[in-house]
């Protein structure tokens, strides 16, 4: 499949492992794959204001994730995701919700050291369940439209096509299905 990707959605593929690499994270996330797509200029013709959406993202790490949806049941509960937020992060420090990177196997960097062997390259890093869906979805949405190659709109429809907080933020800011959709069509 990733021989149909254009130079750009390659590099946006690469970028958002960057992205993973950059914040320690042990996978390579949807969120990852659309702030590759913004530092890569493929959200510039839509208007969109990076730094708010990045903010906006920040804010949806820091809750653990959880989307309005999530927040919106909660409060149906009489829970206030706000304040279960504020309270943990007062006792465990701010971003307390956010996923920790996994552990890694093998031999730890001191040992790793004293032996007098380097650290190995990774290789591989791997994707979640839902960076995976969404790199196949780009395929069906390009496939359904009769494109000839995946491009950097294709991994954004696909992404908003995707349950959760970056569909979510992407709608915040204006950024809908037909809209870059209009856009890929122009």
């Amino acid at each position: 499949m990733f021989e149909r990707f254009t130079r750009d959605a390659r590099d946006a593929v690469s970028g958002a492992v960057a992205q993973a690499v950059a914040a320690g994270a042990g996978t390579v996330t949807e969120e990852h794959l659309l702030l590759s797509l913004l530092n890569g200029g493929a959200l510039d013709g839509l208007g969109v204001d990076g730094a708010a959406l990045t903010a906006d993202l920040e804010a949806a790490r820091r809750r653990g994730g959880m989307s309005r949806a999530d927040e919106e049941a909660l409060a149906g509960l009489g829970i206030d995701l706000s304040e279960v937020v504020s309270r943990i992060e007062e006792t465990h420090g701010a971003g307390a919700l956010t996923a920790p990177a996994p552990r890694r196997r093998g031999l730890g960097s001191s040992l790793r050291e004293a032996l007098g062997r380097p650290e190995p390259k990774r290789r591989h890093f791997p994707f979640t369940q839902g960076a995976k869906k969404t790199l196949e979805q780009s395929l069906r949405i390009t496939l359904g439209r009769k494109d000839p190659h995946i491009g950097t709109p294709h991994l954004l429809l696909a992404l908003l096509t995707r349950p959760g907080t970056v569909s979510e933020v992407l709608a915040d800011h204006g950024v809908t299905y037909a809209r870059v959709e209009a856009a890929l069509a122009a």
